[in-house]
């Protein structure tokens, strides 16, 4: 089982301390999601300046608002920075669904994810060559995951994707794991998509744990119950993280992201001495 890390968003200079540390192993991927309206580093930006400080580990948005941008510069963007990374990045989208961000940009909330299957074919044109470039390192295009929850978002796996990032609970993500293979299979798509579970973590003290729970409410806020939910599920002891670990592996998941809202760096270390993981030397 391949296990990834969540970065944090509190203190965007603590992330190049995370980032080699994160090198060091036995961490797999390097995730950043993605707010507009929100006090958080910009994902491909900081992730750009990650891949100068790493050698090993992949980096991924999780998920980066796809509909909130435009289709050519990003992929502009993310062929520079599969190139840049040595073919070690990977592209998590999602459509979004806070109306304010759409305002701001002036794109429609209503009409996000056919935007996003827009962009899908564009991106995919540019990638496969022409006047925008760089090429990127992975022929085709960097890897593609969708986070999704509803069908029709994600039946966009098999049209567009290489797989699925799921940050629904453990109750629900099997549901999700199957549709997902169904639709694939339906589409005549050969292989097996990618199947990519989330859960919240953070780890040591009683203080440190309070203030990962806090940036969680504080960055869910506007989703009202779930900001309680998503507090209310963050894992943290080794011993939950680890079983989660194993439940995702037992539906099938290819990787787990341990997703950290504690922005302490020595979370590193915690977080893989929970999963067991020795470090690369």
């Amino acid at each position: 089982m391949s296990v990834g890390l969540g970065l944090p968003i509190a203190r965007p200079e603590a992330l190049l301390t995370w980032a080699r540390r994160a090198d060091e192993g036995p961490f797999t991927t390097l995730g950043l999601l993605d707010r507009l309206t929100y006090d958080n580093p910009e994902p491909l930006v900081t992730l750009a300046t990650l891949a100068g400080a790493t050698n090993r580990v992949r980096l991924q948005t999780e998920v980066l608002l796809a509909p909130l941008r435009e289709p050519v510069l990003l992929a502009k963007q993310a062929a520079t920075l599969d190139r840049l990374s040595g073919g070690r990045f990977t592209l998590g989208l999602g459509v979004g669904g806070r109306a304010d961000e759409f305002d701001l940009v002036g794109a429609d909330l209503r009409t996000r994810g056919r935007r996003l299957d827009e962009q899908m074919k564009i991106l995919r044109d540019v990638w496969a060559g022409g006047p925008v470039g760089p090429a990127p390192a992975r022929e085709g295009g960097p890897e593609v995951l969708f986070g999704a929850f509803a069908e029709a978002a994600l039946d966009r796996v098999a049209r567009w994707g290489d797989g699925f990032l799921c940050a629904a609970p453990i109750a629900w993500a099997g549901r999700l794991f199957d549709h997902v293979r169904t639709s694939w299979a339906d589409a005549g798509r050969a292989g097996q998509p990618k199947m990519v579970a989330q859960v919240n973590v953070a780890l040591g003290s009683e203080s440190a744990v309070d203030e990962a729970k806090a940036a969680i409410l504080d960055y869910y806020r506007f989703a009202g119950d779930l900001a309680a939910q998503n507090a209310e599920r963050m894992l943290t002891t080794p011993a939950a993280i680890r079983q989660a670990v194993e439940e995702f592996t037992a539906l099938g998941a290819d990787e787990v992201m341990l997703y950290c809202w504690s922005p302490v760096p020595d979370q590193v270390h915690r977080l893989a001495d929970a999963v067991g993981g020795s470090r690369v030397s």
